[in-house]
């Protein structure tokens, strides 16, 4: 590491320079050139974080960034500095305990990323000495300007300039599934009129410096010959590969080294991402900061209560203890100081450091949940759900807005191919015959027509040529690579390669009507026509396709000499550049196609001059010569070659929907979620996948603010932009009645519901004033659900920025499949990529991925929903039994004269977080189902009652400090009671102060652990294991601390303590009478709890036979009568049979709650809440026992 930093900072030119020169092989250069070889970085790769020397120094630098690590760092410094009552192991030992787990879990995972390292480093590679000798080398030990060699199904060790291939076509196939996901085979170019012989070839390559854009790359090769002139070659994208690629359906290739190590693109796109931190952390630090101000003040107290007692006469210094000289002479202030920082050491456990390493591994742990899930699996690409990062497990469960990617998200990114539009006529039948509709066809009989024969035949070539489809070559077996697979029916099942499925979709349409695509080379492309005869085209250029210009385009040299450009994209970019009359016959299809649902492409063709095209040309190859503002020169070439057109046709290609993906929309809603659509599509088409998804329903009012609604242009438009602003401001916002946060959409019907729909050209205007940025969101925040469409990925962006930041902070979600969902993904709170057919940029920068969008459903509504209540009830246990541990011993201060005596003995100080108390909340953290995943995923609205950090707000904080305020005083003062008579004991031997705290802390553990197996829900064996056994250890190791003298202690204060206080019977009345006491309120709470809409713990459900109906619940009210099923639908709760109930419900639930079961004909005497949510059906027979 250091050695390559210290070759970037004296590497010569490099840093200085914009480009890089490469010689091949490291020959020498001609004599005309003076040309120094400059050094590269080696081809090591390094993703680890530590070394062997700098582990511990660096480690414990970022751990002690924490503050609450230095905030323990700092009281153990005090501890040893300063004369302090509690040693400073009690500090120390769980400061140490934190420092250690996290150090060797850190430690770990980056033992796993050098292993990983060495694997890649090490892997042999087969290099080209001076072009002709191949020789086997480590991976690490290429250098920039090798020759490599690659066999096929091997992967590039660094990233390549293609110099040969063993195909005859100079192409060959890769995979970039390890790049962005892409399973489809991409084809790459050799360097053209290169030599054949590797050992002759002396050349330079300048290229641009590394940067991490996967598909960007500018550069040019001088071929150097001797007695001619220099040749020069130009070099792009497609002819680099890049490390990390796989070589596919090629047997070799020989490439040249330009990136290695480090400076691959793969390399410097694994930079690490922005820290995202959840709504729990920032709830943490609010209660850190009330409990540091508690801690101070208490501090503060004891200290002025200290010093007001000592004032008179005879406290400050009695009879049985005279101050020494040192005392006497030290100074006052200096002195009350030191007692606030020994009263700061003595209640710092009130600050719950261990906290945070449990946090970190429910986090950790937890997230195995999600990978683990049968229910992710996908078995079409044999993989589950993945996390990369699990420290936004709760922010799972605070989703309130949601924005969608469309295709690949809410649709399946799998094109047919269902119909075209040729030169006005509609052609919707898979045969060779059209059966269409002209767009002056009236209602009456008219038989359909076609288009002429000739625009038909241009039409299907265009498809035919207009792509950069390969054609696979079929296995030496027979049958086709199943990376994308063969076609299936089609003629002699041709398989395509293809980097997108729209053009596959299309060239497989063509088919169908008679034209097919027999393949191409590096020069020419081969068609079969509906007369069986062979068309060769010389292909001349590509106009590469790109989300701006929206459009791609090849020109093409027929063999009676016709120069042609072919163009396809969408509608706003086709129609400005072709003839205004074509337009209209064109238009009307492709609107009609769009609210279909379906995806448009429209086809346009010209024919080039020999001075045109002459002039294209000279432009085309100087702008890809350029090193600089290559892609701007480009495209000002594309621009004024693709003008004056003339418009062919349309096509129509489906894109169906995602497998529940309707059901999943509507239960995001169900669960108070604002779903907005980002896409990049037309909004016709965009609407119409809204309408499917039941975003939108037909009583929807559709809110449209477009380009078509503000007309115009310049100040007119803006005027326009504010008027529509207000008036749907008023409509949506001053005149819609107060809706309520917890009832269903279909509940309020009676209020007109609204939906948003806005343009990415409209957007930009919005977006750029703030008067217009208010009122639109607003708006927005009003309806039901918002389209945003010809979205381009960076006003993605802007959009989830714009809700992120709005008053509230809400949490927001972004999901999508594609690259150009990227950015949303990383600026939402959370990010979800789905493994979908758009390459994995999306899952790679995303914070979780899944397979399908149907799993965001059970992903928000189950996990979320469980994982937030976990940590949100671990925080303020953690708080509480913190609160009730310290607030005795600040008590203690009050009658011991305020002296810094500690109440408990300093191994139970150490312990009582480490040990005692630690796993009983983990396992719960990790285990637990207050409600069971069957209820979650069918009643969405139980989503709601977790809402806006409802578990972690002040006052769900307040009853728990309030709680173990109460405890606290019962467990001393309870304590004090007894101690009135400290005689005890049979032999009349009185107790002491180490007894009295051992008492109050043996209340402690057993009340803060039995509150947590009150309020555990779902118990399994480990949960039994954790809890009885924190309880059965703490005895055990009690007996076992005391029973002992242990030779490193200088005082032995617990001796035989825990024994003698067992030994009283009183004692045993006291701990278990206060025990008793403590849980009394929530045992109280169960039982006193008001008749209202039962709890969702309290939903289980119980099918009866068949012939029989009923409606059931859990209630609080006991019943003494036995019923039987009655008829044959139920009206049910949803939950599980009658007799899971114990094995879900605690048992302090079991005691006071009854089933009871009504008639379904005295449906109106039951009182409403207890079936205002039922659900009516018909159900399976099964037996289900009768309860009393």
């Amino acid at each position: 590491m250091l050695r390559r930093r210290l070759s970037r900072l004296f590497g010569g030119d490099e840093k200085r320079v914009d480009s890089r020169t490469i010689h091949m092989g490291r020959q020498p250069c001609p004599a005309t050139d003076a040309f120094i070889q400059p050094k590269f970085c080696d081809n090591r790769i390094v993703s680890s974080k530590y070394t062997v020397w700098n582990f511990l120094p660096k480690n414990l630098f970022e751990q002690f960034r924490r503050i609450a690590n230095f905030y323990f760092l700092i009281i153990f410094l005090v501890q040893v500095i300063v004369d302090t009552p509690t040693s400073p192991v009690t500090s120390g030992l769980p400061l140490f305990f934190v420092i250690t787990v996290t150090a060797i879990k850190q430690g770990y995972e980056d033992w796993l990323r050098h292993k990983a390292d060495n694997e890649v480093n090490k892997y042999p590679v087969t290099v080209l000495e001076d072009g002709k000798s191949p020789c086997r080398k480590d991976s690490e030990k290429i250098k920039v300007g090798d020759v490599i060699e690659v066999a096929a199904e091997e992967t590039f060790p660094c990233d390549l300039i293609l110099l040969q291939s063993s195909r005859d076509d100079e192409t060959c196939f890769v995979t970039t599934a390890n790049l962005d996901g892409e399973s489809n085979h991409k084809t790459h170019y050799t360097v053209p009129d290169t030599e054949k012989d590797l050992e002759s070839l002396n050349a330079t390559i300048v290229c641009e410096q590394p940067q991490p854009d996967l598909y960007k790359f500018v550069g040019r090769m001088h071929i150097y010959r001797d007695g001619q002139e220099t040749a020069v070659r130009s070099l792009g994208p497609e002819n680099l590969l890049l490390k990390g690629a796989t070589l596919k359906n090629t047997k070799r290739i020989h490439g040249v080294a330009v990136y290695t190590g480090m400076e691959t693109k793969m390399a410097l796109n694994y930079q690490g991402k922005s820290q995202k931190r959840s709504a729990v952390e920032k709830s943490i630090n609010a209660f850190l900061m009330v409990y540091l101000c508690l801690l101070v003040g208490k501090a503060l107290v004891c200290t002025a209560l200290k010093y007001v007692w000592q004032s008179g006469p005879g406290q400050d210094e009695p009879w049985y203890n005279h101050k020494t000289q040192k005392e006497k002479d030290t100074n006052l202030y200096l002195k009350m100081f030191t007692d606030f920082l020994s009263f700061m050491v003595l209640f710092n456990f009130i600050i719950p450091v261990s906290m945070y390493v449990t946090v970190e591994m429910q986090k950790f742990l937890g997230s195995f949940f999600i990978s683990w899930d049968k229910d992710f699996f996908d078995p079409e690409i044999q993989e589950g759900a993945l996390v990369n990062t699990s420290d936004l497990n709760e922010e799972l469960g605070q989703v309130e807005y949601v924005f969608t990617d469309k295709t690949g998200t809410l649709t399946q990114n799998n094109m047919e191919f269902k119909e075209c539009c040729i030169d006005g006529f509609q052609y919707q039948d898979s045969q060779t015959e059209a059966r269409g509709r002209c767009t002056t066809d009236g209602p009456g009989g008219k038989q359909p027509e076609k288009a002429g024969r000739e625009k038909e035949e241009l039409f299907l070539r265009a498809l035919c040529l207009c792509h950069t489809v390969q054609v696979k070559e079929p296995r030496q077996g027979g049958g086709l690579d199943q990376v994308d697979g063969g076609v299936p029916g089609v003629e002699e099942q041709c398989g395509f390669i293809a980097s997108s499925p729209d053009e596959v979709a299309l060239v497989k349409g063509a088919i169908k009507y008679g034209f097919k695509f027999l393949g191409s080379d590096s020069k020419s492309m081969k068609i079969l026509n509906r007369n069986k005869d062979v068309e060769e085209y010389e292909l001349l250029h590509v106009l590469n396709f790109d989300p701006v210009r929206r459009r791609m385009s090849v020109i093409v040299k027929s063999r009676s000499g016709e120069t042609l450009l072919f163009c396809k994209g969408a509608d706003s970019s086709i129609f400005p550049r072709v003839k205004q009359e074509e337009v209209d016959r064109i238009r009307v299809h492709v609107e009609h196609n769009a609210t279909d649902g379906y995806r448009t492409l429209c086809v346009a063709y010209k024919q080039l001059s020999v001075k045109e095209y002459e002039r294209a040309d000279a432009g085309l190859r100087e702008a890809r010569l350029a090193l600089q503002d290559r892609e701007e020169k480009l495209m000002a070439v594309y621009n004024q070659v693709e003008t004056g057109m003339n418009l062919v046709g349309a096509t129509a290609v489906e894109d169906r929907l995602q497998e529940q993906a309707a059901e999943t929309m509507e239960a995001l809603q169900g669960a108070g979620m604002k779903v907005w659509v980002l896409t990049g599509d037309k909004m016709e088409t965009a609407k119409s996948t809204c309408y499917a998804c039941r975003l939108f329903q037909r009583s929807t009012e559709l809110l449209e603010l477009t380009v078509r609604t503000l007309g115009g242009s310049g100040r007119q438009r803006e005027e326009r932009l504010l008027e529509l602003l207000l008036e749907y401001h008023k409509r949506a916002v001053q005149d819609a009645p107060p809706t309520k946060a917890r009832v269903k959409r279909s509940w309020c019907a009676v209020a007109q519901e609204f939906g948003f729909i806005v343009d990415g050209a409209t957007l930009s205007l919005v977006l750029n004033a703030s008067r217009y940025r208010t009122l639109f969101l607003q708006i927005c925040q009003n309806c039901i659900a918002v389209l945003c469409c010809r979205m381009a990925p960076l006003q993605k962006a802007q959009i989830v920025k714009l809700v992120k930041n709005s008053k509230g902070s809400p949490i927001t979600l972004s999901i999508g499949d594609g690259a150009n969902d990227v950015s949303m993904i990383l600026e939402a709170h959370v990010g979800i990529g789905i493994k979908g057919k758009e390459g994995r940029q999306a899952v790679r920068n995303s914070d979780y991925a899944i397979p399908k969008l149907k799993h965001l459903k059970k992903l928000l509504l189950a996990h979320g929903h469980l994982y937030y209540i976990r940590i949100a009830h671990l925080v303020q246990y953690f708080f509480y039994k913190n609160l009730c541990f310290i607030l005795p011993q600040f008590l203690y201060q009050f009658f011991c004269g305020y002296s810094q005596q500690p109440l408990y003995d300093a191994a139970y100080l150490t312990m009582y977080n480490i040990c005692f108390t630690s796993m009983p909340i983990l396992a719960y953290s990790l285990l637990e189902q207050h409600i069971c995943i069957e209820i979650l995923m069918d009643n969405a609205t139980l989503y709601r009652q977790i809402a806006k950090n409802s578990m972690l707000r002040w006052g769900p904080f307040l009853y728990w400090t309030a709680l173990g305020v109460f405890q606290g005083l019962l467990f001393f003062f309870g304590a004090h009671f007894l101690f009135r008579n400290p005689a005890l004991q049979d032999n009349g031997q009185v107790f002491g102060n180490w007894t009295f705290g051992t008492i109050v802390f043996t209340v402690l553990v057993f009340t803060v652990t039995l509150k947590l197996a009150m309020d555990t829900r779902h118990w399994t064996w480990i949960n039994h294991f954790v809890i009885w056994g924190s309880l059965a250890f703490y005895v055990f190791f009690s007996f076992f601390w005391g029973g002992i003298i242990w030779p490193f202690l200088q005082q032995q204060r617990m001796y035989f303590v825990f024994r003698n206080m067992l030994s009283s019977v009183s004692a045993w009345l006291v701990i278990v009478l206060l025990i008793v006491l403590s849980l009394l309120p929530d045992i109280l709470l169960v039982i006193l709890r008001p008749s209202r809409s039962p709890h969702p713990r309290q939903m289980r459900r119980c099918p009866p036979p068949s012939g029989t109906s009923s409606i059931f619940t859990l209630s609080q009210a006991a019943s003494t009568h036995s019923f039987s099923w009655k008829e044959a639908g139920s009206v049910e709760r949803w939950g599980l049979p009658v007799s899971q109930v114990c094995s879900h419900t605690p048992a302090h639930d079991n005691l006071f709650r009854r089933v009871q079961f009504w008639p379904l004909n005295s449906l109106q005497k039951i009182p409403s809440y207890m079936y205002k949510e039922c659900k009516i059906r018909s159900l399976p027979s099964r037996r289900c026992p009768t309860s009393t």
